[in-house]
């Protein structure tokens, strides 16, 4: 049973990112089309199918992935990040709340954002390359599981943050850029050799491809590694992020 207490954070965590939704909503829809319009149809006409799959529908779980994770990790770092700022953590902190269900309200609200981003997403990206899902119940897991463990690490990050360039250091250096050489847009397969061995010690690389053998029944992995490696990553920011909460670092004073 949810306390009280524990479901009015949840409640301030999901009105806060729903006061906004042109940041939260609008803006994925733009980046989203954008990206279909740029790669889905200008590279598209090129590399019409990968893996057997039209590259327009190729890329959707990698950018729905992406906006999962990009906004799961905004919303815990930027909150959290916020109220360090103004001071109210603390109040937070001497509650009656446990750390545990701090953890909890910061982590599902975010949970909750990405996959609302994620889901318009795939409903943009459905318009243009259809809605047909291989195996919905494991791709929901793995996106699941993937928002979880950002939105623990958007919740270290913020602690350990001093500013909020260091609050955007973590998207801008790994987020990003190990999405995007992640396979995203593209089959490891169609990587020269030394390229294919960095991209399987990617760990966002087996994020995506198990999202994409959930979404569109293809990989370049076995789906049970992206689920195993995900469940210990979740599991192992979550527990970073309670430590962290529950010793008081750079929160308390």
């Amino acid at each position: 049973m949810i306390s009280l207490g524990l479901w009015t954070l949840l409640q301030k965590e999901v009105r806060r990112f729903l006061r906004v939704p042109g940041q939260t909503l609008l803006s994925p829809v733009i980046t989203t089309a954008l990206y279909f319009v740029v790669f889905g149809y200008s590279l598209g006409d090129r590399l019409r199918e990968v893996e057997g799959v039209p590259y327009a529908r190729f890329i959707v779980p990698g950018l729905v992935t992406l906006g999962v994770v990009t906004n799961a990790y905004l919303n815990t770092a930027s909150s959290m990040f916020v109220m360090k700022l103004q001071g109210t953590i603390t109040d937070l902190l001497v509650s009656p709340l446990s750390y545990g269900e701090i953890l909890a309200g910061f982590v599902v609200a975010a949970v909750i954002r990405g996959l609302l981003v994620g889901g318009v997403m795939w409903a943009v990206a459905g318009a243009f390359s259809g809605f047909e899902v291989a195996h919905p119940l494991l791709a929901l897991v793995l996106v699941v599981l993937a928002a979880v463990a950002f939105a623990a690490l958007g919740l270290m990050t913020a602690i350990w943050a001093s500013s909020f360039e260091q609050v955007n250091f973590f998207p801008t250096f790994f987020i990003t850029p190990l999405t995007f050489l992640g396979g995203v847009f593209y089959s490891i397969g169609m990587l020269p050799a030394p390229l294919r061995a960095f991209t399987h010690v990617n760990p966002v690389f087996y994020m995506v491809d198990g999202v994409r053998f959930g979404m569109l029944g293809v990989s370049d992995a076995p789906p049970v590694a992206g689920v195993a490696l995900l469940a210990v990553l979740a599991l192992a920011a979550l527990s970073a992020a309670y430590a962290m909460l529950r010793s008081g670092y750079k929160l308390r004073g």
